[in-house]
């Protein structure tokens, strides 16, 4: 059997798999997300918020942690669970863009590429408005894989006929 000469092998992308990952752990990390507030949806929030602070070894004395517990108690059952719904949806997402990624389907590179640029712009207004690393480094990553992606696009999710 020959193989043919001229035939290309596949390249690798090590960075696509990095933007894979980050897209399946965030999906997974809003799944976990909206089953927690689904399921403590009727419970009493401040102190399941509490008890797991206690958990976490963190101090809920300190003044976010009340102001949070504040704001928590005044939900309503109804209000968690819609935020529970939406936290879902949007861990589709998520799901969908690096299940997609993994085959390479354009449609998905395409919309990792318009998810990460969506929220560009408000990362930006948020750090204006109050600075943090955390933001900083989130906006490097979506800017870095709305660049690696729009970038290779071509190379990364050729047309199968």
């Amino acid at each position: 059997m020959a193989v043919a000469a001229d035939a290309e092998p596949k390249k690798r992308a090590p960075t696509l798999y990095v933007i894979i990952t980050i897209k399946l752990l965030k999906g997974i990390l809003f799944v976990l997300l909206a089953w927690a507030a689904y399921t403590l949806s009727d419970n009493d929030l401040p102190r399941e918020l509490h008890r797991t602070l206690h958990i976490l070894k963190l101090n809920p004395e300190r003044e976010f942690w009340s102001d949070l517990a504040l704001r928590i108690g005044r939900l309503k059952e109804k209000e968690v669970l819609w935020a529970a719904a939406g936290t879902l949806i949007y861990s589709l997402f998520s799901l969908v863009e690096g299940v997609g990624l993994m085959f390479r389907i354009r449609w998905a590179g395409y919309l990792a590429i318009a998810e990460s640029a969506f929220f560009i712009p408000i990362e930006i207004y948020e750090l204006l408005h109050n600075f943090s690393w955390v933001i900083v480094g989130i906006l490097g990553l979506n800017i870095l894989i709305v660049w690696y992606l729009f970038q290779n696009r071509d190379r990364l999710f050729r047309h199968h006929h």
